[in-house]
């Protein structure tokens, strides 16, 4: 087989009661008193942070990877919402996308109530600095997944104070070239605003963080120029290099290697901080020894055999994104295809992965600057930047391609570099691909599934419009 309304009026009028009601139990913290000094700003965007864990191990991956060529189902009692993924067939009813939707703009609401609140409190310019430019970042990596997913989404920019200032806010869509527009405003500032910030580690924004970001809009915008300019000061910064092993990428003990530029870090130990990696990419047997107390996958997000065989002979990638057969409690192998990549094999307890998840790397700010230069007209050194992925992998130089010949030589790259980080899709929707690639897939395995024009952006969740139904719904659903 192949609310943002409800939540961020929830979420403000929590935080707005404080200001116009005078009871504050002594056991419940409101906003409006809790933004009082810099712990408290540190806090809430630890929180903000927090929120982006389920975004990515619930929610894009899936869209990014079951929607694609790379990945399918491979599990008896599959979910709707994961059908639809993997047959393509989106209803405004997936519970996937409403994930997105939600998750997206409560991190846009809480940078807004921490961006609004900052200049109430005295504190050392540095510190203010330094949290405004991570709020802001956080705010764009929003507002980025929202628009690429949906397309035209309402623009919130401020915190509310008052249920009154809810009802008068204009709440409808924007085009998406102002949603984009505020994207690169935010993401300008933070990298500036960002500059020298050290110590914060790689699971929270940094300049390099919100440049290779802006690098990926600029992209998507198909604004080559100013993408190249902003990816090559990362790499001109000269502070990331490829990790030498591929596969430590992807395994406990990755925090904060030298290829990381932002990671969401997860922790093991049933603290409910952990992943669900190793369940969703693995086979749903029980007969498995793999884990400890020989826990079962769910066979969610698997390998295609189309994906499998993918990669170039030689391919170091491939040995530590795909295993091809699973050990039984028998002692036997079996042939299986699962995914290797994030999965804790230390851990016997589904959803406790402790392995990080690599939002940003320098091996795509290398391809991405690639792209962009051989957009603009430079193929020749463009080649050099592939190469240099490539070489990690012990694959050899490419040469002598012409610019359409080497952006597909970087789609494939791409493919196998990214495999399961939820960048498929997206990479394919941007690239102007994604209907002659998945509808050639779906003909080549005789799957009665069509990808259309309208695909190319997802549905509204229907629970969104339920509660606003100004919003309206996108062509075609």
């Amino acid at each position: 087989m192949k609310r943002y309304y409800i939540y961020i009026v929830c979420c403000i009028l929590m935080s707005a009661c404080s200001d116009f009601l005078e009871l504050e139990p002594e056991h419940q913290i409101s906003e409006g008193s809790f933004y009082q000094n810099v712990n408290d700003f540190e806090t809430a965007l630890i929180g903000s942070y927090s929120g982006l864990q389920n975004l990515h191990s619930t929610a894009l991956v899936y869209l990014g990877e079951l929607t694609t060529d790379n990945a399918e189902i491979q599990w008896t009692s599959p979910t709707v919402s994961e059908v639809e993924l993997d047959e393509v067939n989106f209803t405004p009813a997936n519970g996937f996308l409403n994930t997105v939707w939600s998750l997206c703009f409560t991190t846009v609401s809480r940078s807004n109530n921490i961006l609004n609140r900052l200049d109430d409190v005295e504190m050392s310019a540095s510190a203010k600095d330094q949290i405004r430019g991570e709020a802001l970042f956080l705010r764009a990596y929003g507002y980025f997944h929202l628009v690429r997913t949906f397309g035209q989404v309402p623009i919130v920019d401020v915190a509310f104070r008052s249920p009154a200032a809810i009802n008068s806010y204009d709440m409808s869509r924007k085009p998406i070239e102002e949603v984009y527009a505020l994207i690169e405003q935010d993401l300008t500032q933070a990298a500036m605003l960002l500059e020298g910030v050290n110590g914060l580690g790689k699971s929270r924004a940094s300049t390099a963080a919100a440049k290779t970001l802006l690098g990926k809009v600029y992209l998507t915008t198909q604004e080559y120029d100013l993408a190249a300019s902003i990816l090559k000061e990362v790499i001109d910064s000269n502070a990331y290099t490829l990790n030498e092993d591929y596969k430590s990428l992807f395994s406990p003990g990755n925090d904060d290697l030298d290829e990381s530029i932002f990671e969401i870090k997860f922790m093991s130990g049933n603290l409910g901080v952990g992943n669900g990696f190793s369940s969703i990419f693995t086979p749903a047997r029980f007969d498995m020894d793999i884990f400890p107390n020989q826990m079962q996958g769910s066979g969610r997000v698997l390998p295609t055999p189309d994906m499998a065989n993918a990669y170039e002979t030689g391919d170091l990638r491939r040995e530590a994104s795909i295993g091809d057969s699973v050990l039984l409690v028998t002692g036997e192998y079996e042939d299986e295809l699962y995914g290797l990549k994030f999965v804790d094999f230390t851990t016997g307890v589904q959803g406790d992965g402790g392995v990080n998840f690599t939002a940003l790397r320098y091996a795509d700010v290398l391809l991405m600057y690639a792209e962009a230069i051989n957009q603009t007209g430079n193929t020749g050194e463009s080649l050099e930047y592939l190469n240099r992925v490539r070489n990690r992998a012990d694959l050899e130089d490419l040469s002598g391609l012409s610019s359409d010949e080497l952006s597909l030589a970087l789609e494939q790259e791409r493919r196998v570099e990214f495999f399961l980080e939820g960048h498929r899709w997206f990479d394919l929707v941007r690239t102007g691909r994604l209907l002659p690639v998945m509808n050639g897939y779906f003909q080549q395995n005789n799957m009665n599934f069509t990808v259309e024009e309208h695909n190319l952006v997802m549905p509204i969740p229907l629970r969104e419009i339920d509660i606003n139904p100004d919003l309206g719904q996108n062509t075609g659903y």
